[in-house]
């Protein structure tokens, strides 16, 4: 695998991710390559980019994240193309999605330059409404009501099935956000590698459970005024009876592994 072109990514507001992220990049200096980072963060040698939203313009061959899962969902979101990321989990807490620790860097960059390593790809999913598409999510997309005093109606359309009932809001979540907040409100565990999604009501009014669905174009339409989540990080808005949108994204999350794990997810979890 070439790393002419790396970027380094911390967790934000993080001294402990910031410090990591400063060894790492001078550890890549040494193999000849090109390094961004991302403000905060400038080290001699590197050139600085200003914000997250500057990785959709730059061209690289491998993104580097230390910090947690948030930080890793971040930099996907601004990944729209499918560039490969090694994450390592500085300061995060469980690191579901993290592959290494920083103690694993040189090890890992041996194995890339060998081409020994095993390139993970997962569904992404998008949301649209009135005419503007957001950015991609990896694990989920939550559309709720915005007006927690009244019960909201959700119309919810797949194929030729349309689904109507009184409830909170519906998550929309991929295998890898099958072990997020999905599965906190009783949804499944599903394996990384499948080609589905998961509808998740939340707070409906009369039992409705969870369904897995090829990954196909869903409708979602609310009585109210909603809030559009992408990976509990960025809100957008719709307004009442608005059609919103959610597909799977033409672009996969690449995750550089140093191995193959039949459950990674579940493992990290404890289960």
């Amino acid at each position: 695998m070439k790393l002419q072109n790396v970027a380094v990514v911390s967790k934000f507001g993080s001294k402990i991710a910031e410090d990591a992220a400063k060894k790492v990049v001078k550890k890549i200096q040494k193999i000849k390559s090109k390094v961004y980072t991302v403000s905060p963060i400038t080290i001699a040698g590197a050139k600085t980019l200003e914000s997250l939203e500057d990785l959709k313009k730059t061209k690289l061959d491998l993104v580097i994240t230390l910090g947690g899962d948030g930080t890793t969902l971040r930099t996907f979101r601004n990944l729209q193309n499918e560039t490969p990321i090694l994450t390592i989990n500085v300061g995060g807490n469980r690191g579901i999605l993290s592959e290494i620790t920083l103690q694993e860097i040189d090890k890992a960059l041996q194995s890339i330059k060998k081409n020994e390593i095993w390139l993970d790809k997962r569904t992404r999913v998008v949301a649209s409404c009135d005419g503007e598409e957001f950015d991609p999510a990896l694990n989920e997309i939550y559309v709720n009501r915005k007006n927690l005093t009244k019960t909201a109606e959700f119309e919810i359309k797949f194929q030729s099935d349309t689904v109507k009932q009184k409830m909170d809001g519906v998550i929309i979540s991929t295998p890898s956000g099958s072990t997020g907040h999905s599965l906190s409100i009783g949804g499944p565990v599903l394996h990384e590698s499948l080609d589905v999604l998961i509808i998740t009501p939340v707070g409906p009014v009369h039992r409705l459970p969870s369904i897995v669905v090829p990954d196909e174009r869903i409708e979602v339409i609310c009585s109210h005024d909603c809030n559009i989540v992408m990976d509990a990080q960025v809100i957008k808005s719709s307004s009442f009876e608005e059609p919103i949108i959610i597909k799977k994204y033409k672009k996969q999350a690449v995750f550089v592994r140093l191995k193959k794990k039949g459950l990674r997810q579940m493992n990290k979890l404890g289960f």
